[in-house]
C-alpha cells in the first residue's frame, strides 16, 4: 500500500535539493527520500527529477509513500555465528558476526542482533523505539566485534548515558593500507553526509565533531595494524577518518581502498573490528571490560601479510 500526495513545494524549502526538501516536508531520512527519487516515486511539475534537483516555492510535487513497515513485529531469527561474551541481568554483551545489523531497519532484510538474541530467549529491555529495544549502540552491519546490549531497564539508561557521556572506552582493530605519518594521531575533523552520495559520509565543514585517536601496533610492507579509540562515535567514523588521510581500512572499497590488494588479502569488506568495550557495569558498579578475537577473515588477512614481509 501507498500513500498518494500531491501538493506544491512550501516557500521555505526553496532552493533545497529535492531529497533534502523530501526529508524535511515528509519526516523521511534523507537515504529514504532519495530511494523514492531514484525509484520513480516522486515527480516534480509532471517531470521525473534527480535527487539533487533543486526544488523551487510553488513547484506542484506529486509523491507515493509506502505505508509504514512494522519493524517491531520482526520475528526471532537465529543468526550464525552470534556468541555471547557476557551476560547477567542487566546486560548481554555479544560479539558480532559480519553481515549482521544491530535492528531491523527498512531496506534491510538481513538478520539483526535483536533477532538473534531474540531466538535464543533473551528478553531485553523495552526501553528505546520498538524495533530498537535494548540497543544503546551499534555497529556497521560489515563491522564485527564488542556490543553490548540492555536487558533491564537500568541498564538501558546507565548505557545510554555512559555513551553519550563518553565514559564508555571503545577499542577498536583496523588494518589500513601504507603507513600513516605520524604513526599515532588524532584525527579532528567535522563527519555529515557525502555531499554527493547520499548512501556514504565525508569529512564536511560544519558536519558533527568527529574525534578519532589510532595508534600504530604493526607495520606491514603494504599496511598497518591500528589501535583506535573513539571519543565521537559517528557513522562509519574510523572509514571515514582513515580515509580522508589517504589509507582506508583494507578491503573498505567504498571508501576508496584498493580493490586488488582486498583480492590479495582475501577481503570482502572492511578490516575493521570492535575489539573490545570497557565501562562500568550499571548494576555492580564495577568495572567491565570485554574483549573479541579477531574473526577468521580478518586474521587470514593478518596471515597473508605475515608472510610476504
Amino acid at each position: 500500500m501507498t500513500d498518494a500526495r500531491m501538493l506544491p513545494v512550501p516557500d521555505g524549502l526553496d532552493g533545497l535539493r529535492l531529497d533534502v526538501a523530501l526529508s524535511r516536508l515528509f519526516g523521511l531520512s534523507r537515504t529514504a527520500a532519495a530511494g523514492l527519487i531514484d525509484d520513480g516515486a516522486v515527480t516534480l511539475d509532471g517531470t521525473s527529477p534527480g535527487r539533487s534537483e533543486k526544488v523551487r516555492g510553488g513547484s506542484w510535487l506529486e509523491i507515493s509513500i509506502p505505508e509504514p513497515v512494522d519493524l517491531a513485529a520482526a520475528p526471532p531469527r537465529a543468526v550464525d555465528g552470534l556468541t555471547i561474551l557476557h551476560s547477567d541481568d542487566d546486560l548481554v554483551v555479544i560479539d558480532k558476526p559480519v553481515g549482521v545489523a544491530a535492528h531491523p531497519s527498512i531496506g534491510w532484510d538481513g538478520p539483526t542482533v535483536t533477532q538473534g538474541l531474540a531466538a535464543m530467549g533473551i528478553r531485553l529491555s523495552t526501553s528505546g523505539a520498538a524495533e530498537r529495544q535494548g540497543i544503546v549502540h551499534r555497529l556497521d552491519a560489515g563491522t564485527t566485534g564488542v556490543m553490548v546490549v540492555a536487558r533491564s531497564e537500568r541498564a538501558y539508561t546507565a548505557l545510554k548515558r555512559a555513551f553519550k557521556e563518553r565514559t564508555v572506552e571503545k577499542l577498536y582493530s583496523a588494518l589500513v593500507q601504507g603507513h600513516p605519518d605520524p604513526s599515532s594521531g588524532t584525527i579532528d575533523a567535522p563527519i555529515d553526509r557525502h555531499p554527493s552520495s547520499d548512501w556514504k559520509f565525508a569529512v564536511v565543514a560544519g558536519g558533527r565533531p568527529s574525534v578519532t585517536h589510532y595508534e600504530t601496533v604493526q607495520a606491514y610492507r603494504a599496511a598497518s595494524l591500528l589501535d583506535v579509540r573513539l571519543e565521537t562515535g559517528r557513522t562509519h567514523q574510523i572509514r571515514v577518518h582513515m580515509a580522508a588521510l589517504r589509507h582506508p581500512c583494507c578491503g573498505d572499497t567504498v571508501y576508496g581502498a584498493d580493490p586488488v590488494l582486498s583480492r590479495r588479502l582475501g577481503l570482502d569488506r572492511q578490516w575493521l573490528h570492535a575489539r573490545s568495550l570497557s565501562f562500568e557495569h550499571p548494576g555492580t558498579g564495577q568495572r567491565l571490560t570485554v574483549v573479541s578475537p579477531f574473526p577468521a577473515d580478518l586474521q587470514h588477512a593478518l596471515d597473508v601479510l605475515e608472510s610476504q614481509d
